[in-house]
């Protein structure tokens, strides 16, 4: 993983925190204990983005996007939570800003690069015997359902708090869950 080009920041007071002593000097702008911090986090943050996105470059490239922003935005930090949830809960909103954004840009087509839609590469059937693992049944469903099942079976939200970082309903939620489990229900017992 690349380092992150971090942005000039300024801010007038430091804040005190009780947590951690390098989120209070990052955040009156100590780019060295801003850099311990992205070293401790970026795993963490890299490891969700790969599995909301399912493409390593795109992970990696909102991973930086997660660590500017928090860069940005660490002054807001109130410390009401550990810095290691706020920086996660940053991370799944830019995700899924990058995500809105896309969609908005390429419509609401869900096609690979050859055209074919995922639907039908998760129905096209596999040699007897042939086993897919967890991850390539997860990276084979529809765009929606992944998000959903990654937020919730893997990432631990509730329903209404997906609802509500998507944007649709908590009935919405629970039907692309549910179409998530059938797929890999499905795609792992071939």
């Amino acid at each position: 993983m690349t380092a992150v080009a971090l942005p000039e920041h300024q801010t007038t007071a430091a804040p005190t925190y009780a947590a951690d002593a390098d989120v209070a000097l990052a955040a009156s702008g100590d780019r060295r204990a801003f850099e311990r911090l992205y070293h401790q986090h970026a795993t963490r943050v890299f490891s969700l983005c790969a599995r909301m996105v399912n493409d390593r470059t795109r992970a990696e490239e909102l991973t930086q996007d997660v660590f500017v922003r928090a860069w940005e935005k660490l002054h807001l930090f109130r410390g009401e939570s550990a810095f290691g949830t706020w920086l996660h809960r940053m991370a799944v909103n830019v995700v899924l800003n990058a995500r809105k954004s896309e969609g908005r840009q390429r419509g609401r087509l869900e096609d690979d690069d050859d055209g074919e839609t995922i639907e039908r590469l998760a129905a096209r059937p596999h040699a007897p015997g042939d086993r897919m693992d967890l991850e390539q049944a997860i990276a084979k469903l529809p765009k929606g359902a992944r998000r959903v099942f990654t937020l919730h079976d893997v990432e631990g939200y509730k329903h209404e708090e997906i609802a509500e970082m998507l944007g649709v309903t908590t009935g919405a939620t629970k039907a692309q869950l549910h179409r998530a489990r059938m797929l890999l229900r499905e795609a792992l017992n071939r």
